[in-house]
C-alpha cells in the first residue's frame, strides 16, 4: 500500500520541533475533551439523564447518539473513561492527527448506534467508553495496514495499555454496555481503513548507500578490489601434512604365531 511521504528532514532540529508541536496538539485536545466529560458530570451530577441517554429500539432514544458519551453514571465511570481518553487520544492524535481527527464521527456515532440496535429494550446506555474503543481499534488497525515504525510503536503501546479492549466487545459483565463498546471499535476500524492514507508517513532518514545503489546500474561490473576472487584464484597460504605414522611392531603369542 503506498502512503505519501514526508520530504527527507533536512534540518533535524526543526524536524524534532514540528514533533513536539504535533504531540503538545495532540495533548492539548485530549485533554480539552477530558475536561469536557469533567464539566458535563459536575453540571448533571443530580439530573434525570434518561431522557439523554441511549434507548434501545424507541425513536427518541436516538437522541442519546449524541448526547450519550458526554454524559456518566459516577466519578469512578467519568475518571476510568477521562484516563482513556486522554492517553488514547494523546497517542492517536500524535502520530495520526488527521486521521484521528476524521474518525471522531465514526467512532461516536458506532457508539451510539451500537447501543441503540444491539441493546436489550428498556436499558439505558451512557458513557464514552465506546470512543475510547474506537481510538483503540483505530490504533490497531492502522498499524496493521500501514506498517511503518511509528505506526507498529503506537499499536504496541496502545495494545500495552488498553489490549483487554479487544474483549470487551462481547458480553462479559453486567451493567457494561458492550454493545456500545463494539459500535464504538467497529466505527474506529472503518475510520482506519477508509482514513488509512490521510496522514503521511513519517520522515526517513536515507543512508548513503542508498543513493549509490540507485545511481549505480544493476549490470554495472563491482570494483575489482571490493569483488572476491574466485575459490581456485585464492593463494593457499597453508598446506595440510598428514602427521607421521607409528611403526607397528609385531609380537609373538604363545602359540607361536606372530599378531
Amino acid at each position: 500500500m503506498h502512503i505519501p511521504h514526508h520530504a527527507d528532514p533536512d534540518d533535524p532540529a526543526r524536524q524534532r520541533e514540528l514533533d513536539r508541536r504535533r504531540g503538545r496538539r495532540a495533548v492539548n485536545a485530549a485533554l480539552a475533551g477530558v475536561l469536557i466529560l469533567l464539566a458535563v458530570h459536575a453540571l448533571t451530577g443530580a439530573a434525570d439523564l434518561r431522557p439523554w441517554t441511549v434507548r434501545p429500539g424507541v425513536p427518541e432514544g436516538l437522541l442519546g447518539v449524541l448526547t450519550a458519551p458526554l454524559l456518566h453514571g459516577s466519578w469512578a465511570h467519568v475518571g476510568a473513561n477521562a484516563i482513556a481518553l486522554l492517553l488514547l487520544g494523546a497517542l492517536a492524535g500524535t502520530v495520526y492527527p488527521r486521521a484521528t481527527a476524521g474518525a471522531l464521527a465514526s467512532m461516536w456515532l458506532g457508539s451510539g448506534l451500537g447501543a441503540w440496535l444491539l441493546g436489550e429494550p428498556g436499558t439505558h446506555h451512557l458513557g464514552a467508553s465506546g470512543i475510547t474503543h474506537g481510538l483503540m481499534f483505530l490504533l490497531l488497525t492502522l498499524g496493521l495496514v500501514r506498517r511503518d515504525r511509528a505506526a507498529v510503536a503506537a499499536a504496541m503501546i496502545a495494545f500495552l495499555l488498553y489490549g483487554g479492549m479487544l474483549l470487551t466487545v462481547l458480553p462479559r459483565e453486567a451493567g457494561v454496555s458492550w454493545q456500545a463498546h463494539l459500535g464504538g471499535a467497529l466505527g474506529g476500524l472503518v475510520g482506519a481503513l477508509l482514513l488509512r492514507r490521510r496522514d503521511p508517513a513519517p520522515p526517513r532518514k536515507r543512508y548513503d548507500w542508498e543513493d549509490e545503489d540507485e545511481a549505480t546500474p544493476a549490470a554495472a561490473p563491482r570494483d575489482a578490489d571490493l569483488e572476491p576472487p574466485r575459490p581456485e584464484r585464492v593463494p593457499v597460504l597453508w598446506q595440510r601434512t598428514d602427521p607421521p605414522r607409528g611403526v607397528v611392531i609385531p609380537f609373538r603369542a604363545r602359540d607361536g604365531r606372530e599378531r
